[in-house]
């Protein structure tokens, strides 16, 4: 059994997705971000950085933190969307993901979307990076089926539940053909839609 502890975020569907890829048991801990459950001292013992997700995995005794990790540890335990024959290729998208895509699309969530007016130049400046991102994923998606060549990994389990913001960016997911192609075959898969929905049942990834 998994317990994943996590919010209803992009980095939190990484994971959930992740588990229902591997048909993994899990049960969701929620950790409420607006309440400051994040910096209660007990979460901080499985989380020192106060961030979710984190999962314990109660069959091995492990408590795993960082979505990239967990993603590769889950991945190793189930032998699953991880071939070692394409794993340097993996590691790069997954941790460019985890450097560059996420962390640059979060900032542009928060001057666009979450506190608009505030920061002219906050706001102009993450609209251009989010827009070069949707530009570089498209030009690589354009050479292969998938981000790290023609198997879903991974690399695409991390990086789809970002893109599936894509009405808060304001950019037009159907303008990049690559990149909607890829989103589009993925949204369409069960195990993504139903670990979409693992906090809200209602939700389902929305169409470009």
């Amino acid at each position: 059994m998994i317990e994943l502890y996590s919010a209803n975020t992009p980095n939190g569907k990484k994971i959930s997705i992740m588990l229902e890829e591997i048909g993994y048991e899990y049960k969701v801990v929620n950790i409420d971000l607006n309440k400051g459950d994040q910096f209660k001292p007990e979460f901080k013992k499985i989380s020192p950085f106060s961030k979710i997700p984190v999962i314990i995995d109660q069959d091995n005794n492990k408590n795993i933190f960082e979505s990239g990790a967990i993603l590769m540890y889950l991945a190793e335990q189930s032998g699953k969307f991880y071939d070692i024959k394409d794993r340097l290729e993996i590691n790069q998208w997954l941790m460019a993901q985890m450097g560059y895509v996420g962390p640059m699309l979060g900032q542009h969530h928060q001057f666009h979307h979450y506190n608009p007016g505030k920061s002219q130049f906050g706001e102009e400046r993450y609209f251009k990076i989010s827009k070069r991102i949707y530009e570089e994923l498209d030009e690589r998606l354009s050479k292969v089926k998938y981000l790290a060549g023609e198997n879903y990994t991974i690399a695409d389990i991390g990086t789809f539940p970002w893109i599936a913001r894509h009405e808060w960016h304001d950019i037009g997911l159907k303008n990049y053909n690559n990149l909607n192609r890829w989103y589009n075959e993925i949204s369409e898969r069960e195990a993504v839609k139903k670990g979409f929905k693992f906090m809200n049942k209602d939700e389902v990834p929305p169409k470009p």
